[in-house]
């Protein structure tokens, strides 16, 4: 059958050969920003997992800006080395294989320990912490510590840090680029009034909370040529009255829009740690629809999208553009070519399965 799932669609100046992604997922195994072989190995094989676009996960523009201290970077030479060895193992696996990198300021939620060694908190200088900054001396938890204002004139400094790796990224080979605007990282605590509370031209009415985005978004535009993709990811909301909300949400990616962005990921959540947030299959889909139909952006929809038919009927509805399949992905690194099977695609899309692997849908 003829299915959109395994349609092509282009973000911008990037043609993706299917509709669906992997999502930026942090695996906290770097060491001083670098690839190690961790990474190659994942990414290796999400490469050829059948998905028509592969997101590096999380990637700080300069070492303050890593959620722990085992985040990939991209502020030096040998981060770009190693970022382009990934990004070139990739593309030879699957030549069609479209790969992005997430830049990334964790702003206030930096310095923390990796999730699988014990609760969320700030890491202490003793530990190998450092000291954070964010739009305001806010912090995101009673386990986080308190973190220093940025300064006025560091906040174009720190724009320019964002410039300076999505040019590393160009280089090293990248496909695409995605702002990581969400998750109550840097960018969306400028964005939300819950964690900026400026007086100065960053802070306040609707325009200016957005005014740091927009200048991120105009450097990285500015460092890379035009055949790299530039989009971001969003959360769409905070999942609390007096935060973030979707229509804040559409006046981002329409400002977005008018700088030269091309596609928005949708997601939503992580600036409060207590917001109630309804958890459940497809739970972030109807904000993506939102987004897709007043902005006119392509959208990626994520959040728990397991099943091959739930993924096609989304698209069908006209829900999203494309569909992330994230955790999923994790649990089953051959999702796409079982997709194919799964929605009964007559002739195996060539990205679905690597001629090598062939066999593999023979028995």
């Amino acid at each position: 059958m003829n299915t959109m799932l395994f349609t092509p669609i282009s973000i911008g100046p990037v043609e993706l050969p299917n509709r669906i992604a992997v999502p930026p997922m942090a695996m906290y195994s770097a060491r001083s920003g670098v690839v190690q072989l961790f990474h190659k190995m994942h990414y290796g094989h999400l490469a050829a997992s059948g998905a028509g676009l592969v997101c590096i996960e999380s990637t700080a523009v300069s070492p303050d800006g890593r959620i722990t201290n085992y985040d990939l970077g991209l502020w030096s030479d040998e981060c770009e080395q190693g970022l382009k060895e990934l990004v070139d193992l990739m593309h030879e696996i699957e030549p069609e294989c479209r790969v992005m990198v997430q830049l990334n300021h964790a702003g206030r939620k930096a310095s923390s320990v990796r999730p699988w060694r014990g609760p969320a908190r700030t890491l202490p200088p003793m530990e190998g912490g450092w000291r954070v900054r964010a739009p305001s001396p806010i912090p995101f938890s009673d386990t986080y510590t308190t973190p220093r204002e940025i300064e006025f004139e560091d906040c174009r400094q720190i724009a320019e840090d964002f410039g300076a790796a999505a040019a590393r990224a160009a280089r090293a080979g990248v496909d695409a680029v995605e702002i990581h605007t969400a998750h109550g990282y840097l960018i969306h605590q400028f964005l939300s009034p819950l964690s900026n509370h400026r007086i100065d031209e960053y802070g306040g009415a609707l325009d200016n909370r957005c005014r740091f985005a927009k200048e991120v978004m105009n450097a990285v535009k500015a460092a890379v040529p035009a055949n790299v993709a530039v989009g971001l990811r969003v959360s769409a909301t905070d999942w609390v009255p007096e935060g973030w909300s979707i229509e804040d949400t559409i006046h981002l990616v329409n400002l977005a829009k008018k700088e030269g962005c091309t596609f928005v990921d949708v997601s939503t959540g992580g600036n409060t740690p207590d917001a109630p947030i309804p958890v459940g299959p497809g739970y972030q889909v109807p904000f993506a629809s939102r987004v897709k139909a007043e902005t006119g952006m392509t959208t990626f929809a994520v959040g728990l999208i397991r099943d091959a038919w739930q993924a096609e009927t989304l698209l069908r509805e006209g829900a999203a553009d494309v569909i992330d399949i994230g955790r999923a992905m994790i649990d089953d690194p051959h999702w796409g070519w079982h997709a194919a099977n799964r929605l009964h695609v007559e002739k195996v899309p060539k990205l679905v399965v690597p001629p090598q692997y062939l066999r593999g849908l023979s028995y």
